[in-house]
């Protein structure tokens, strides 16, 4: 059998939502109330379409090695690479807090929920659960495909059916609602700044559509499959994501909303309304579930990352390597450190939901100025392509849905610099400077890993000079 054919529609379409979709990024969207509907259209055209078929279209035309890293080496050359995977793995240790705090905070709510309001508790917590992994993961202990398959099936495609189902019943029976829909605010007014800044939590939930394409290369035919899956992807991404949120910003008023459990919060109001209280326990454990499949899928992906720019010499080689069992050891208790640093962040805000905000913000910032850089490569790829294999119409399809992209990260990294309005973050001075600065931290150390290659190129042409054999 062809094993180019082994992959369906069906499979890409599970792949593809899989890698996105989340009920975690419900609350955060749901804050926006009336409003998601219109960026989720928007942040569809700009953001989600472009991602998935330019990361795609690259899958396919680079064959041997795909990746950021590769395709951004390819392009501009191995220090560019550098820049590209260490936004995808410092994007990553910025977001594991906020999926940590979600887990805990979800933890907290079925026991007392007044503990998903102190920041000690969180980050304490949050730190325990996430060292407990590591050290998990240090000794070899790695998920299975049949474990994370499980976990996506219990902690996010019954729940997510659920609040949809249920918010649909809460409708039809005519139950009180904490948001009122009307047709003019479907388009909601876009000279105010704040307006859009439901665009960063949109894209928050979109993020992540690249690393399901790789699959692309055994797809039969995948200039008509592939295509066909994604539009199918985004259409369940956007209903699922869409009508959640809206299910959670239906039930609960959005000053109400904490972003740590506002998932379980929507469940509670709807089991409690429909007389089905036991069942807040039961769905409390399977959204835990979910999560912890979640994080122990990151916990170790990052890793690989790092590994890749220790090949061209930006880190010692020594630090990707693996410990008897297997783990690259060094790398991940790196991680731990970083993560716990960044965690800190919870104590810098005056509320729990403006803390978690900063770091989805700083996260998104950081993943964007990835896809820009994918983008950019992806544009000066197309222009020297003969040909495309999965974007329609050609090289004019490519480069259009290139600067599509491009528009879309442009409209994602201005709007990040504002913070919504419902969420207190000590006001728009305090977010800025805490903002600004920690994009600059998060991003600089880049240049050290510069530094050490330059360092080392000088090194190998000192003992290369001195040892050469006089003639």
């Amino acid at each position: 059998m062809n094993s180019k054919a082994s992959v369906g529609v069906f499979a890409l379409v599970m792949l593809m939502t899989g890698a996105v979709d989340a009920v975690s990024n419900l609350p955060s969207v749901a804050i926006f109330g009336q409003q998601l509907v219109f960026f989720f259209v928007v942040a569809s055209i700009l953001f989600l379409l472009p991602t998935g078929l330019v990361s795609a279209e690259l899958c396919t035309q680079f064959k041997d090695n795909s990746g950021i890293y590769y395709w951004t080496k390819n392009a501009f050359g191995s220090g560019a690479g550098t820049i590209a995977i260490w936004l995808q793995w410092i994007n990553t240790m910025v977001w594991f807090p906020t999926c940590l705090t979600t887990f805990t905070g979800t933890f907290a709510y079925l026991i007392d929920p007044k503990l998903s309001h102190h920041p000690v508790y969180l980050v304490c917590t949050s730190l325990f659960a996430f060292w407990i992994m590591t050290i998990l993961n240090l000794r070899g202990i790695k998920k299975s495909t049949k474990i994370a398959s499980l976990a996506t099936t219990i902690g996010m495609v019954i729940p997510m059916i659920l609040i949809i189902a249920l918010t649909l019943l809460w409708l039809v029976l005519g139950k009180p609602l904490a948001l009122t829909l009307n047709h003019t605010a479907i388009v909601p007014p876009l000279s105010h700044t704040t307006t859009w800044t439901s665009l960063t939590a949109i894209i928050t939930a979109f993020l992540g559509m690249e690393l399901a394409t790789v699959h692309v290369k055994k797809v039969h035919n995948a200039h008509k499959v592939f295509p066909k899956a994604l539009l199918y992807s985004i259409l369940l991404i956007v209903i699922t994501m869409g009508l959640g949120s809206l299910g959670v910003a239906l039930v609960i008023p959005h000053q109400d909303i904490v972003l740590v459990t506002g998932t379980v919060q929507a469940f509670n109001v709807i089991f409690t309304g429909f007389h089905l209280a036991w069942l807040e326990k039961v769905l409390g454990v399977m959204l835990l579930f979910g999560s912890l499949g979640t994080m122990v899928n990151w916990l170790i992906s990052p890793a690989h990352g790092l590994a890749q720019a220790s090949e061209d010499g930006y880190l010692p080689k020594s630090l990707a390597t693996e410990n008897k069992h297997g783990s690259p050891h060094k790398i991940l208790l790196v991680q731990g450190v970083v993560v716990s640093f960044v965690s800190l962040a919870f104590f810098l805000m005056p509320s729990i939901n403006g803390s978690y905000w900063l770091l989805l913000d700083l996260s998104t910032q950081l993943y964007v100025l990835m896809y820009v850089l994918m983008f950019i490569v992806a544009f000066k790829h197309f222009i020297q392509a003969k040909k495309t294999n999965v974007i329609p119409k050609g090289k004019f399809g490519a480069l259009a849905i290139t600067l599509f992209g491009l528009l879309g990260c442009f409209v994602a990294l201005v709007v990040g610099f504002f913070p919504p309005d419902g969420i207190n973050v000590g006001g728009a001075s305090h977010f800025h400077l805490l903002f600004t600065g920690g994009l600059l931290l998060m991003i600089s150390p880049v240049t050290l890993l510069w530094l050490y290659k330059l360092k080392t190129v000088k090194q190998w042409k000192f003992w290369a000079a001195i040892n050469k054999p006089v003639i």
